[in-house]
């Protein structure tokens, strides 16, 4: 078995664990914001958001991220967890819909180890993927190609969403 390594990715593990142990949630902001298209916010639930990655590992990546600030699933009230599970099949089917992929990544890092981003606040991520969409670009030029600005991607989202039932 081959192993590539990524190190600019650790530096970006390491900045958000430091950003989480000093206060500063990215979910919990994003919660007290206004302005929800430079927030990349999609919808608003009663439990739940819903917003575009600003670091998207393919067009189309979103994360359900729960008002309250745990992190452990288990640790989540039901309320939430079930919203934000209602939110992750609507999730499914806009993407599905609006994309055409191939197959959909959902799943949940909790913790540094686990390979969480921002790990004090637990939330699902819901990405479309394609046959042949990994490549080398990631791995040796630290450069992701996506097919469609985050502009484009929100606009695009946020009507089909609108337009989606619940």
């Amino acid at each position: 078995m081959d192993y590539l390594f990524t190190p600019w990715r650790y530096q970006y593990i390491a900045g958000a664990a430091a950003e989480a142990s000093a206060q500063n949630c990215l979910f919990c902001e994003i919660r007290q914001a206004t302005d929800d298209a430079a927030s990349l916010v999609v919808h608003r639930g009663t439990e739940c958001l819903v917003m575009l990655n600003r670091f998207p590992y393919t067009s189309g990546h979103l994360m359900i991220a729960p008002y309250g600030h745990v992190d452990e699933l288990r640790k989540l009230p039901a309320a939430a967890a079930n919203e934000m599970m209602a939110l992750a099949q609507r999730a499914d089917g806009v993407l599905r819909n609006l994309y055409r992929p191939h197959g959909m990544n959902l799943g949940m890092n909790q913790g540094r180890a686990a390979g969480a981003g921002v790990a004090g606040h637990i939330h699902l991520h819901a990405l479309p993927r394609w046959f042949g969409d990994t490549n080398f670009m990631g791995a040796t030029a630290e450069t992701r190609v996506l097919p469609e600005s985050l502009e484009q991607a929100y606009a695009r989202i946020k009507s089909a969403w609108q337009d989606s039932k619940p």
